[in-house]
């Protein structure tokens, strides 16, 4: 099948005009398009609260066990005192950056765990376990 080429400048410019008119319909990301729906977004922008316990061997609650957080990217480290029933709290951890959380008291140490950038709980709660 042949075109000639004012058939086929009319085919791409039909497709040109179609292509502007639906970027109207979805959206820039900032309002919606005409049916409403935004465009994509940027994942876990914001920040979340990291929490736990700190725990022994024999899972009872350790007091007084220091508890790090540590931003994978530029290493910046925050700590916290586990509380009398081996609980600690981190507030305003970006949820945009990955983080490695363990604790220590003793000499020992937990087993690292990652807070990882595309989990999107806002709150994210785990167990440490000194060994």
């Amino acid at each position: 099948m042949s075109f000639s080429k004012a058939k086929l400048g009319a085919r791409f410019g039909a497709c040109s005009i179609i292509a502007v008119v639906a970027m109207g319909f979805v959206g820039n990301g900032s309002s919606p398009g005409l049916l409403g729906l935004p465009a994509a977004q940027a994942q876990n922008i914001g920040q979340r609260v990291v929490s736990g316990i700190v725990e022994d061997g024999n899972s009872a609650a350790v007091a007084g066990a220091t508890v790090f957080l540590k931003d994978i990217k530029d290493k910046t480290i925050r700590s916290y005192t586990s509380d009398a029933k081996g609980k600690f709290r981190f507030a305003q951890v970006n949820m945009a950056e990955d983080h490695e959380l363990w604790a220590e008291k003793d000499g020992k140490k937990s087993p690292t765990k990652t807070v990882s950038s595309w989990d999107a709980r806002k709150e994210f709660e785990t167990e440490l376990k000194i060994k």
